[in-house]
């Protein structure tokens, strides 16, 4: 895995680039970048202490059009802002290989990694929680060619939104999600 994601580093573009080059969701996802607000001091703190390590990067694979990278994203931003860690943002469609090394189609995927490009950690493509509903899914083994199956999507996507909730509640998951990540390497 190591050896792709150090070929990527210093390959992507920022995250200013990524949220001026949307063409799709860009004011909700302003909207969530802007309603973000720390949910406890000892979190800020914990993302401020990283200031002072420079043996870790972040590499995020995502993509415009996806609800959960126009929801998460913004507070990973904010987060690894705080942070000092280096984030270099990779569209899903130009950097297929860096999706497949990863195992997955669900954006996003924030990957930890050290300046030589062993991958310390990872986290996505939304919280726990909300993943929890998707993995149930999946665990009935559904058939995609079955003429209901696009139906059933739907009613667990909708149940995944749900489970968000209207307000910003869920950063909160999300910033604790990444801090225990963090605190781990």
């Amino acid at each position: 895995m190591s050896n792709l994601v150090a070929a990527k580093l210093g390959k992507g573009i920022s995250p200013q680039q990524f949220q001026e080059g949307m063409t799709k969701n860009q004011e909700q996802f302003i909207a969530w970048y802007e309603q973000f607000a720390w949910q406890s001091e000892a979190d800020e703190q914990f993302f401020e202490s990283l200031s002072d390590r420079d043996d870790v990067r972040c590499l995020i694979i995502a993509a415009d059009w996806c609800g959960d990278v126009v929801r998460n994203i913004p507070v990973v931003f904010r987060a690894l802002a705080k942070s000092g860690i280096p984030v270099e943002v990779f569209i899903k469609e130009e950097h297929e290989d860096l999706m497949k090394e990863f195992e997955g189609k669900g954006i996003p995927v924030v990957i930890f990694a050290d300046t030589g490009g062993f991958v310390l950690g990872k986290w996505g493509p939304r919280p726990a929680y909300v993943q929890a509903i998707m993995t149930a899914f999946k665990a009935t083994d559904p058939d995609r060619e079955a003429p209901d199956f696009q139906e059933k999507m739907l009613a667990v996507r909708q149940e995944m939104i749900r489970a968000y909730g209207e307000d910003t509640s869920y950063q909160h998951v999300v910033v604790s999600e990444l801090k225990e990540l963090l605190s781990s390497f």
